[in-house]
């Protein structure tokens, strides 16, 4: 298991969040709610980077996600122990120590919590967008019919080809992949490779890949936004997640 180094660089954007801090099944939970009417039995799971929905960029994008029209649960999977934005861009950070105590037995249980308290109050329908390391779990969710949409931007951590083959046998949420030209998590080999297991209408429930030229891995959530390139490429992914959810969610 590795990341890279673009895996804790990154900008701070800036803005105002907008939504609410609750607690759900006894986890912590950034909720992203439209100020219009929307459908009440669909949620976004928003599934954050190591930076977890502390960071400020992870909650302005919920808030951005609920001005579209969806409800948004971002949720701390990862146990009041993100790194701390003092932890972008700072080359002494022991990630690999940190990530050691965030495998799949810590983080996946609050997911499951927080999805089981959606459906008691009646959620029946739920997409998930993940980032980086949200990335991986989104794609376990999707193995587990969990959710019915699923959007991935520069994911880390997914076996390729093996994590693409199981999706494509297991799933039947509908699959957005966010990718970009620098991203050695899932480099242009990666990508490829997703495209002749998915592509070509070969995915029946839908398959559709981005790519951002001039982009580093974690453009989407950290990219620094007074690079025109980069700008284009983190509103470029989101309005293709919005778009996906519209038409598949």
């Amino acid at each position: 298991m590795s990341f890279c180094k673009h895996c804790i660089q990154g900008v701070r954007h800036e803005g105002e969040p907008q939504g609410k801090l609750e607690t759900i099944a006894g986890v912590a939970c950034y909720i992203a709610t439209p100020t219009v009417d929307y459908p009440k039995d669909k949620v976004i799971l928003f599934l954050p980077d190591v930076f977890g929905i502390e960071l400020s960029n992870a909650k302005l994008l919920a808030d951005d996600f609920a001005k579209n029209g969806f409800k948004v649960v971002a949720m701390d999977y990862l146990n009041g122990d993100a790194l701390a934005a003092d932890a972008m861009n700072s080359p002494s950070f022991d990630f690999m120590g940190w990530l050691s105590k965030h495998l799949a037995e810590q983080t996946r249980p609050p997911l499951d919590k927080v999805i089981a308290a959606l459906k008691a109050e009646g959620v029946t329908k739920f997409g998930a967008t993940g980032y980086c390391f949200g990335g991986r779990y989104t794609f376990d969710l999707a193995f587990d019919n969990v959710i019915q949409c699923a959007v991935v931007s520069h994911p880390s951590l997914l076996k390729v080809p093996d994590d693409l083959e199981t999706y494509f046998s297991k799933s039947q949420a509908p699959l957005l992949i966010n990718s970009c030209e620098v991203d050695q998590m899932f480099p242009a080999a990666a990508q490829t490779k997703a495209d002749e297991i998915f592509g070509d209408g070969k995915f029946a429930p839908g398959y559709k890949r981005e790519y951002f030229p001039g982009c580093t891995h974690g453009f989407a959530v950290r990219g620094d936004l007074s690079d025109p390139l980069v700008k284009a490429g983190k509103e470029g992914s989101f309005k293709a997640a919005v778009e996906f959810f519209i038409a598949h969610l």
